[in-house]
């Protein structure tokens, strides 16, 4: 390397640290639908919408509230509508749902959703275990979707890319697959996109990757990433992403979630402490902590399971302890 190129990249590199180092991030509250959608235990709907008007509370750009997927496929969230229907709007907060196809998009519209969540699986096999289709046709889909959706006048649709880090399947995904099939549906109307870590199998520097290829094939397009905890490396996978530029996060309270079809996946990053991490580093997610945690606490109650939560166990990274007793009398205070 010479001279001048180093001293270039050493410029770029100062640029790009100022730059994140400054980043105010999004935080996406999955958990209402991501998370329970799973769940054994079925969550009534009253605590559905006491659980998100809670969420609304805490500062978060965006809750993804529930499903519009056939209430037979999940039945979990068979209530979709009543509970967004109920909910009370807090301004400022997006208020988003999963539409898996046209008729969901119908039931969605009919109760005010802010903003659609598209899904698809980057990988052929879990695409076809998960949806029941061919990517082909998912394609197909989404872009009826999209359509439909542009006919009803400026409505927010993101596609969600499952498996976009690694499949439990087919193993690696490789980048150009991700990349084709965002372009495809930018094309067809996307306006953002989730990179999903759905079964835990990315690792930091994958995900540093894929996302400045992203910035690069399609400038300017929000992207999020959604990211599992299965082999614990969720934040730091987060961390890499925001390095690199990304300012949007999916992530659920009390780690709630994971995927049907993913042989020991573990369930989402844990709000909670992906929002402390940030808050360690001085990066502003907007998102009040103390209240969040208290919501946390309640959930093992509602999802009658415990959730193991090494941020509650010893509190948050401040949080500090009477001195021992004996201290007083050991080392009395100078007179």
């Amino acid at each position: 390397m010479t001279q001048e190129e180093a001293a270039s990249r050493s410029a770029s590199e100062s640029a790009s640290r100022a730059a994140y180092k400054s980043t105010y991030i999004q935080v996406n509250e999955v958990g209402p639908r991501d998370g329970l959608q799973i769940e054994k235990a079925m969550v009534d709907t009253d605590a559905k919408v006491a659980l998100v008007d809670a969420l609304s509370e805490c500062g978060f750009a965006r809750i993804e509230v529930t499903s519009f997927t056939s209430p037979k496929a999940i039945p979990a969230l068979a209530d979709a509508q009543e509970v967004m229907r109920r909910i009370r709007r807090k301004p400022g907060v997006i208020y988003t749902a999963l539409v898996p196809n046209v008729r969901g998009l119908e039931r969605a519209l009919e109760v005010g959703t802010d903003e659609l969540n598209l899904v698809m699986s980057s990988s052929e096999t879990h695409n076809r275990a998960n949806l029941r289709m061919t990517r082909e046709q998912s394609l197909a889909e989404l872009k009826s979707i999209l359509r439909a959706a542009a006919e009803q006048g400026p409505l927010p649709c993101n596609v969600s890319l499952s498996t976009a880090f690694g499949c439990p399947f087919d193993g690696d995904v490789a980048p150009t697959q991700v990349l084709d099939l965002a372009l495809r549906l930018a094309e067809a109307g996307a306006t953002g996109f989730t990179l999903c870590d759905t079964t835990g199998m990315a690792y930091p520097t994958q995900v540093a990757e894929l996302c400045q290829r992203m910035e690069t094939v399609l400038p300017g397009v929000p992207v999020t990433i959604h990211l599992h905890n299965t082999r614990g490396m969720a934040l730091a996978n987060a961390l890499a992403a925001w390095q690199v530029g990304v300012t949007r996060f999916d992530a659920a309270a009390g780690g709630l979630g994971g995927c049907p079809y993913a042989p020991g996946a573990s369930g989402n990053v844990n709000t909670e402490e992906l929002v402390h991490m940030f808050e360690c580093m001085g990066v502003d997610t907007g998102v009040a902590l103390t209240p969040l945690m208290d919501i946390v606490r309640g959930l093992p109650a509602l999802v009658q399971r415990a959730l193991p939560n090494p941020l509650l166990a010893a509190g948050t990274r401040l949080h500090t302890h009477p001195a021992p007793a004996w201290l007083a009398e050991r080392f009395p205070a100078a007179s």
